[in-house]
């Protein structure tokens, strides 16, 4: 990516074309099986949970409005009004260093229940990976010149984003869900 001159901005679509190229890079290495894995088991479950702190968090509350919108029931650890996690359920955890302590000690929680685990994570080797059933490795830059276009995760939780939005057209053909039929249990602003 070509700068004008040092310590000057970028030319314009440098940051853009960094951020693109770095998420399908990511999300390119992200196996059909992986995919699959994913889908099974989200339908298989009884109910879905999603956890992570901060910017991650927003993703998988993100994700899990889409699956309350095609029908699913889906929670986010933490709220008040999430049900109790059991072995006919499924989590997907998301961190992007894989080290954030109160999503590995929720992880581990959930293993012991006997609930699946997805980890959504930038580092396949972190201990919460070790708690996953399936670790979805997001692979971006995590360091570099152009940390400064992407600061504090930011590749992470954009892909991270994308990922669960991949799924979203997989699971409405199982589910025979439309765009009209998701309409219907979109929240209603009053």
């Amino acid at each position: 990516m070509k700068r004008s001159k040092e310590g000057e901005k970028p030319f314009p679509g440098a940051i853009e074309r960094f951020l693109l190229n770095s998420i399908s890079s990511a999300l390119s290495k992200i196996t059909p099986e992986e995919i699959e894995w994913c889908v099974e088991h989200i339908l298989r479950a009884k109910k879905v949970f999603l956890y992570g702190v901060g910017r991650s968090g927003l993703m998988g509350k993100a994700f899990a409005m889409r699956l309350v919108q095609m029908g699913l029931q889906a929670f986010f650890i933490g709220e008040t009004v999430s049900p109790v996690v059991t072995k006919e359920d499924i989590a997907i955890m998301i961190s992007n260093t894989g080290e954030t302590i109160s999503t590995i000690q929720t992880a581990n929680i959930l293993r012991r229940v006997g609930a699946e685990v997805i980890v959504v994570t930038g580092d396949k080797g972190s201990n919460l990976a070790r708690a996953g059933n399936l670790v979805i490795h997001i692979d971006v830059p995590s360091s570099g010149k152009r940390r400064d276009y992407a600061p504090l995760g930011t590749l992470f939780e954009d892909a991270s984003l994308i990922f669960f939005d991949t799924l979203v057209p997989y699971l409405m053909e199982r589910l025979n869900e439309t765009e009209d039929s998701l309409r219907r249990r979109h929240a209603i602003w009053v």
